[in-house]
């Protein structure tokens, strides 16, 4: 289930009510519903016309959340508002990282050289999803010692993971398109975790998007959301057509990505739901 739109009236209840609507406060301690992190405000940020939230919990990990429903404070479901704006500030722009700060907002390790690669991966459904994890998470994957592989598909994943041969100290973190209720994708996931070792050992989640070009932010690129395409279209060749691109070949396809991926400076530009999954995955491959 997804909390991205969670909020007074989602949950069946006798009597409805509004949330109570705080301003984030830094210092605040929060937690997120979805992913179960608790955290306190270090910073909010405004970028394409959303606030973001940084949590940062008590060993100094910090993530990112979208501002609005979705969050407990002292225990009670609140509606989490941006601050009061302050005479004289303004927002930070849109995907601006932070000095001292990686691209997907984590503090920088001044000085931290890469890690030799660990057993464990995190598998991506393909170059794409690759290329934008590399650009949001490359840095701390470095220093964590974490390769990202694309996997071009995910309809073997059961013989994948088998091949693989997960167990303790050997990790997998996968992240598949379009993994909502009832799908292909949900079903090759639920089949493939019944795989003996995989329990506790692979962890699959997913975003609901058709491919990952979806995860990036439509004011990113400056549109009001993403074009439709017609039912029997191919998906980015249909994307490309709508933005007057190039796009009968595969050249032109990875060209238009490079332009889309040239777009996104940090994780500010890239959808909530992405980026809860993309940090589930590190923590799960990176916890002690």
């Amino acid at each position: 289930m997804s909390y991205d739109n969670w909020g007074p009236g989602t949950l069946s209840a006798p009597a409805k009510r509004a949330l109570p609507e705080v301003p984030a406060e830094p210092g605040m301690v929060l937690e997120d519903v979805q992913s179960g992190w608790v955290g306190a405000v270090v910073r909010i940020e405004k970028s394409g016309g959303m606030h973001i939230v940084v949590l940062e919990d008590r060993r100094g990990r910090t993530k990112s959340f979208r501002l609005g429903f979705g969050f407990l404070l002292d225990g009670q479901a609140i509606k989490l508002l941006p601050p009061a704006p302050r005479a004289g500030t303004a927002g930070a722009a849109s995907g601006t990282v932070p000095a001292g700060r990686t691209a997907s907002g984590s503090v920088k390790v001044a000085g931290q050289r890469a890690q030799v690669a660990k057993a464990s991966r995190i598998w991506v459904e393909g170059k794409h999803d690759a290329e934008l994890v590399e650009k949001v998470w490359g840095d701390d994957l470095r220093v964590e010692g974490i390769v990202v592989e694309p996997l071009h598909g995910v309809d073997d994943l059961k013989a994948a993971i088998a091949d693989f041969s997960p167990g303790p100290g050997r990790k997998l973190g996968i992240l598949v398109d379009h993994l909502v209720p009832d799908s292909k994708e949900s079903r090759i996931a639920a089949d493939a975790m019944t795989l003996p070792g995989a329990a506790g050992n692979v962890l699959i989640v997913g975003h609901p998007y058709v491919d990952v070009w979806q995860a990036i932010r439509p004011k990113t690129l400056g549109i009001e959301r993403w074009p439709e395409v017609p039912r029997g279209t191919d998906w980015k060749t249909g994307i490309l057509k709508a933005f007057g691109w190039p796009h009968a070949t595969a050249e032109d396809i990875g060209l238009g990505w490079q332009k889309l991926l040239g777009a996104v400076r940090s994780y500010a530009d890239l959808e909530a739901s992405l980026l809860g999954r993309v940090e589930e995955v590190i923590d799960f491959l990176t916890a002690p």
